[in-house]
């Protein structure tokens, strides 16, 4: 009796062992979605993720990746990870202000609070932002899995120099529908207007705008120069690509698996890093060719930045805890 007691725990301990191999081993097929053309480091980033996860499951676990909007835009894609229906998508992190919940995430695209993008990912993945991202979980239906690949950050082209605060009255500047660009302009005297990107180079050629603001990336490789004189390289404004992850998804992940994705994507934000920096250089080198690019200290920044001082005081407290500014300041 004892020994066929033994010979069935034996058999039990075997099975058990051999579901839990089965269900840790499971093989899976995830999409990912980005906005990105084939050609853009964050395209690259994706396909090297991608390439790592299949690696470090040994094959078990499949990633295809739909650049270009192949899955819709950003509010689309983050609607089918709140449903579950898409797995993962790679983004800016200033993006999440831009569905309901997320509104926390403004201040990720306030002007010049950032020093560089160290210290833009340090403050995203600190301890003063842990609530702010557990709540934003909450209310939007996305996680986010890993903050990490630097983009070009934002600049202004224009026909004249613009130098100073006073520079920018009656602007007709092109830009990106953002809460908190628009109160910037408006603050800084410009018309702010609404255009959509495939109608903006003729918008700046026929005069309909009068300037818009874009990094240097975008704006050399849509040609911007032909239609503008001046690229003045404010900085004013960064972004982090970030990995967001249905939640349901990511719940239904071992641990291994979680951190099979977590390492893949730190790989792929680095390489995303790398080639935004290349090609900058060679965004920089291509614009100094057809147009003017002016910085500091012919361009007054430290003007601007005062004249922009307290814009943004009534939002403490309302979109993000109050302090928290201040907390980022001091980082």
């Amino acid at each position: 009796m004892k020994r066929l007691l033994l010979v069935i725990c034996m058999v039990a301990i075997a099975l058990t062992m051999v579901f839990a191999q089965a269900q840790t081993e499971k093989a899976m097929t995830i999409k990912l979605g980005h906005i990105r053309d084939a050609e853009h480091p964050t395209h690259k980033g994706a396909l090297l993720f991608a390439d790592l996860v299949k690696e470090k499951s040994d094959g078990r676990i499949t990633v295809n990746v739909y650049p270009n909007s192949q899955l819709g835009g950003i509010q689309e894609m983050f609607a089918q990870m709140k449903t579950g229906d898409l797995e993962l998508v790679y983004g800016g992190i200033n993006t999440l202000a831009f569905i309901k919940g997320g509104e926390a995430y403004e201040i990720t695209a306030i002007p010049f609070l950032y020093r560089d993008y160290e210290h833009m990912r340090k403050a995203m993945l600190s301890d003063a932002f842990k609530p702010i991202m557990a709540e934003a979980e909450k209310a939007t239906g996305v996680k986010i899995l890993n903050i990490t690949g630097d983009t070009a950050p934002r600049g202004l082209t224009a026909n004249k120099k613009i130098l100073s605060p006073a520079d920018f009255k009656g602007l007709k500047i092109r830009t990106a529908a953002s809460e908190v660009v628009l109160r910037v302009m408006k603050k800084l005297g410009a018309l702010p207007q609404q255009v959509p990107f495939a109608d903006l180079y003729v918008s700046l050629k026929t005069g309909v705008v009068d300037a818009q603001e874009n990094g240097a990336i975008t704006v050399a490789n849509t040609s911007m120069f032909e239609v503008q004189k001046f690229y003045m390289k404010t900085d004013y404004i960064r972004d982090i690509e970030t990995f967001y992850m249905s939640p349901s998804f990511y719940d239904s992940l071992s641990e291994a698996d979680r951190q099979i994705l977590l390492d893949a994507s730190e790989e792929a934000g680095k390489l995303v890093t790398q080639l935004t920096v290349e090609q900058l250089d060679t965004a920089y080198d291509k614009l100094a060719e057809h147009m003017t690019v002016v910085t500091e200290p012919e361009m007054r920044l430290g003007e601007i930045r005062s004249a922009l001082e307290g814009v943004f005081d009534d939002w403490e407290g309302v979109k993000w805890p109050a302090g928290l500014l201040e907390k980022i300041r001091n980082m």
